[in-house]
Protein backbone atom coordinates (compact mmCIF):
# COMPACT_ATOMS: atom_id res chain seq x y z
CA UNK A 1 0.00 0.00 0.00
CA UNK A 2 3.09 2.24 0.76
CA UNK A 3 4.22 2.18 -2.83
CA UNK A 4 0.83 3.00 -4.33
CA UNK A 5 0.38 5.99 -1.96
CA UNK A 6 4.16 7.11 -2.73
CA UNK A 7 3.50 6.71 -6.68
CA UNK A 8 0.01 8.77 -6.71
CA UNK A 9 2.25 11.42 -4.90
CA UNK A 10 5.10 11.74 -7.25
CA UNK A 11 2.60 11.32 -10.36
CA UNK A 12 0.48 14.17 -9.44
CA UNK A 13 3.54 16.13 -9.02
CA UNK A 14 4.56 15.57 -12.88
CA UNK A 15 0.60 16.51 -13.12
CA UNK A 16 1.69 19.80 -12.27
CA UNK A 17 4.92 20.51 -13.46
CA UNK A 18 7.50 17.83 -14.86
CA UNK A 19 11.14 18.95 -15.03
CA UNK A 20 10.66 20.32 -11.17
CA UNK A 21 10.02 16.53 -9.68
CA UNK A 22 12.56 15.11 -12.08
CA UNK A 23 15.63 17.11 -11.06
CA UNK A 24 14.25 16.88 -7.28
CA UNK A 25 14.34 13.16 -7.21
CA UNK A 26 17.94 13.13 -8.75
CA UNK A 27 18.85 15.61 -6.26
CA UNK A 28 17.22 13.60 -3.02
CA UNK A 29 19.00 10.49 -4.36
CA UNK A 30 22.79 12.04 -4.42
CA UNK A 31 24.05 8.33 -5.43
CA UNK A 32 21.84 7.14 -7.77
CA UNK A 33 20.85 9.91 -9.17
CA UNK A 34 18.64 9.01 -12.27
CA UNK A 35 19.81 5.70 -12.76
CA UNK A 36 16.84 3.78 -11.90
CA UNK A 37 14.65 5.95 -14.53
CA UNK A 38 14.20 3.69 -17.45
CA UNK A 39 14.74 6.17 -20.24
CA UNK A 40 16.89 8.55 -18.56
CA UNK A 41 19.19 6.07 -17.40
CA UNK A 42 20.84 6.43 -20.89
CA UNK A 43 21.72 10.02 -20.78
CA UNK A 44 25.22 11.06 -18.72
CA UNK A 45 23.62 12.62 -15.31
CA UNK A 46 25.41 16.03 -15.62
CA UNK A 47 23.60 16.44 -18.93
CA UNK A 48 20.61 15.58 -17.48
CA UNK A 49 21.43 17.95 -14.42
CA UNK A 50 21.44 20.54 -17.30
CA UNK A 51 18.70 19.92 -18.92
CA UNK A 52 16.73 19.77 -16.12
CA UNK A 53 18.01 22.50 -14.17
CA UNK A 54 17.32 24.95 -17.57
CA UNK A 55 13.93 22.73 -18.20
CA UNK A 56 12.88 23.48 -14.68
CA UNK A 57 13.86 27.70 -14.95
CA UNK A 58 12.02 27.71 -17.93
CA UNK A 59 8.66 25.82 -16.38
CA UNK A 60 9.25 28.53 -13.21
CA UNK A 61 9.67 31.33 -15.52
CA UNK A 62 7.30 30.64 -18.42
CA UNK A 63 4.45 29.51 -16.15
CA UNK A 64 3.43 33.35 -14.87
CA UNK A 65 2.70 34.50 -18.49
CA UNK A 66 -0.05 33.98 -20.53
CA UNK A 67 1.95 32.82 -23.69
CA UNK A 68 4.61 31.14 -21.74
CA UNK A 69 1.41 29.25 -19.94
CA UNK A 70 0.23 28.01 -23.72
CA UNK A 71 3.58 26.71 -24.72
CA UNK A 72 4.08 24.94 -21.18
CA UNK A 73 1.12 23.29 -21.36
CA UNK A 74 1.53 21.87 -24.90
CA UNK A 75 4.58 19.93 -23.69
CA UNK A 76 3.49 19.61 -20.65
CA UNK A 77 0.57 17.71 -22.36
CA UNK A 78 2.62 15.56 -24.11
CA UNK A 79 5.54 14.75 -21.33
CA UNK A 80 3.34 14.68 -18.21
CA UNK A 81 1.69 10.64 -19.34
CA UNK A 82 5.65 9.48 -20.09
CA UNK A 83 7.18 11.23 -16.78
CA UNK A 84 4.57 10.22 -14.71
CA UNK A 85 4.46 6.16 -15.84
CA UNK A 86 8.15 6.41 -15.06
CA UNK A 87 8.77 7.76 -11.97
CA UNK A 88 6.62 5.32 -9.56
CA UNK A 89 9.00 3.04 -10.61
CA UNK A 90 11.97 4.74 -9.55
CA UNK A 91 9.72 6.00 -6.10
CA UNK A 92 8.96 2.19 -5.60
CA UNK A 93 12.20 0.95 -5.75
CA UNK A 94 13.94 3.56 -4.01
CA UNK A 95 11.45 1.75 -0.57
CA UNK A 96 13.33 -1.92 -1.32
CA UNK A 97 10.28 -3.49 -1.18
CA UNK A 98 9.73 -6.68 -3.56
CA UNK A 99 6.84 -5.76 -6.18
CA UNK A 100 6.55 -7.86 -9.72
CA UNK A 101 6.92 -6.18 -12.74
CA UNK A 102 3.04 -6.40 -12.70
CA UNK A 103 2.66 -4.35 -10.17
CA UNK A 104 5.29 -1.50 -11.43
CA UNK A 105 3.34 -1.43 -14.94
CA UNK A 106 0.29 -1.28 -12.75
CA UNK A 107 1.43 1.70 -10.98
CA UNK A 108 3.44 3.07 -13.81
CA UNK A 109 0.11 3.01 -16.22
CA UNK A 110 -1.96 4.90 -13.03
CA UNK A 111 0.35 7.58 -12.60
CA UNK A 112 0.49 8.24 -16.22
CA UNK A 113 -3.17 8.47 -16.41
CA UNK A 114 -2.87 10.87 -13.21
CA UNK A 115 -0.37 13.58 -14.66
CA UNK A 116 -2.57 12.98 -17.87
CA UNK A 117 -5.43 13.64 -15.81
CA UNK A 118 -4.18 16.32 -13.73
CA UNK A 119 -3.07 18.48 -16.77
CA UNK A 120 -5.82 18.10 -19.10
CA UNK A 121 -8.07 19.33 -15.90
CA UNK A 122 -5.50 22.55 -15.51
CA UNK A 123 -5.74 22.93 -19.39
CA UNK A 124 -9.75 23.09 -19.29
CA UNK A 125 -9.42 25.62 -16.71
CA UNK A 126 -6.66 27.55 -18.38
CA UNK A 127 -9.24 27.79 -21.32
CA UNK A 128 -12.40 28.56 -19.22
CA UNK A 129 -10.27 31.50 -17.46
CA UNK A 130 -8.08 32.79 -20.57
CA UNK A 131 -5.07 32.36 -18.28
CA UNK A 132 -4.47 30.94 -14.71
CA UNK A 133 -4.25 33.42 -11.75
CA UNK A 134 -0.08 33.71 -10.93
CA UNK A 135 -1.39 32.36 -6.88
CA UNK A 136 -2.85 29.12 -8.75
CA UNK A 137 0.37 28.87 -10.20
CA UNK A 138 2.49 30.03 -7.35
CA UNK A 139 0.82 27.27 -5.24
CA UNK A 140 1.30 24.76 -8.14
CA UNK A 141 4.85 25.22 -7.25
CA UNK A 142 5.26 24.63 -4.31
CA UNK A 143 2.50 21.79 -3.88
CA UNK A 144 4.62 19.90 -7.16
CA UNK A 145 7.67 20.21 -5.00
CA UNK A 146 5.95 19.29 -1.75
CA UNK A 147 4.27 16.06 -3.34
CA UNK A 148 7.53 15.08 -4.47
CA UNK A 149 8.67 15.26 -0.94
CA UNK A 150 5.90 13.54 0.08
CA UNK A 151 6.68 10.86 -1.86
CA UNK A 152 10.11 9.90 -0.53
CA UNK A 153 9.86 10.69 3.48
CA UNK A 154 6.02 10.64 3.78
CA UNK A 155 4.28 8.66 1.48
CA UNK A 156 0.13 8.33 3.42
CA UNK A 157 0.39 12.08 3.23
CA UNK A 158 1.58 12.45 -0.41
CA UNK A 159 -1.02 9.92 -1.66
CA UNK A 160 -3.54 11.45 0.27
CA UNK A 161 -3.32 14.91 -1.34
CA UNK A 162 -2.84 13.09 -4.33
CA UNK A 163 -6.22 11.46 -4.12
CA UNK A 164 -7.84 14.99 -3.05
CA UNK A 165 -6.40 16.35 -6.25
CA UNK A 166 -7.74 13.59 -8.27
CA UNK A 167 -11.14 14.71 -6.54
CA UNK A 168 -10.41 18.30 -7.20
CA UNK A 169 -9.67 17.78 -10.71
CA UNK A 170 -13.21 15.41 -11.52
CA UNK A 171 -15.37 18.12 -9.25
CA UNK A 172 -13.93 20.84 -11.59
CA UNK A 173 -14.11 19.08 -14.61
CA UNK A 174 -17.26 18.46 -14.57
CA UNK A 175 -17.81 22.15 -13.05
CA UNK A 176 -15.84 22.93 -16.77
CA UNK A 177 -17.90 20.61 -18.76
CA UNK A 178 -21.07 22.57 -17.18
CA UNK A 179 -19.60 25.80 -17.96
CA UNK A 180 -18.74 24.79 -21.60
CA UNK A 181 -22.42 23.59 -22.36
CA UNK A 182 -23.89 26.66 -21.08
CA UNK A 183 -21.44 29.03 -23.14
CA UNK A 184 -21.97 27.04 -26.44
CA UNK A 185 -25.50 27.73 -26.88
Amino acid sequence: MLEVLASLSVSAAVGMRIALPLLLIGLIRTQQLWSDIPILNRIHPQVLLSILVIWSLLELIFSKQLLGQRLLQIVQLLFAPIIGALLPVVVVKSYDLATSNHILLILSLTGGALALALKLVEIGWFFRLRGLPIGLILLEDILSILMVLFALRAPEQGGLIALLLLWIALRSAGEWRQWYIDHRS
